[in-house]
């Protein structure tokens, strides 16, 4: 996909928003959005080239278009203006799921053969930092949501999407 080349006033041009969808200003049609498989994001065709749903929405309200845009509750394709924040790559990590081969269940939450606990960590600005070691897996989730809030804020993801 090539990098976005379009402008926010040509956008305003042919499109209007409502409630997180793009329609075609001459006809009032939703424009039509693809979704192939080994793409990750809803995707629509503007003058020659191919362009994420969510970056021209973004591009659309704000004028501007940051290197990352983050979906706020993690679902790619829910594309309200609501939803989409500008990120960093960092922040943007934050806000992911829980890794489907988690073995607790729990995000930054494993189990730790050597100590017989499990233990809590995650990176924090590239460096891994390690919260404890738990014998109950309850306290070790209430440890991992409790460092999240401190240190991810605002893009704090509990891995429950």
């Amino acid at each position: 996909m090539k990098r976005l080349e379009v402008s926010q006033e040509r956008v305003l041009e042919l499109f209007k928003y409502d409630d997180g969808v793009l329609y075609h200003r001459h006809n009032n049609q939703p424009i039509k959005i693809y979704i192939t498989k080994g793409h990750r994001y809803a995707r629509i065709k503007l003058d020659g080239g191919e362009y994420k749903l969510h970056r021209i929405i973004f591009l659309y309200h704000h004028g501007y278009l940051p290197d990352i845009i983050d979906h706020i509750n993690g679902d790619r394709y829910d594309n309200h203006i609501e939803n989409l924040r500008e990120a960093n790559t960092y922040q943007n990590r934050q806000n992911s799921r829980i890794y489907s081969t988690s073995k607790s269940g729990v995000k930054n939450v494993y189990w730790d053969k050597r100590c017989q606990k499990w233990r809590v960590s995650f990176s924090i600005n590239g460096k891994r930092k390690y919260f404890g070691g738990y014998d109950d897996l309850k306290e070790a989730k209430e440890m991992a949501t409790s460092m999240r809030d401190k240190y991810f804020k605002e893009f704090a993801n509990h891995g429950s999407y």
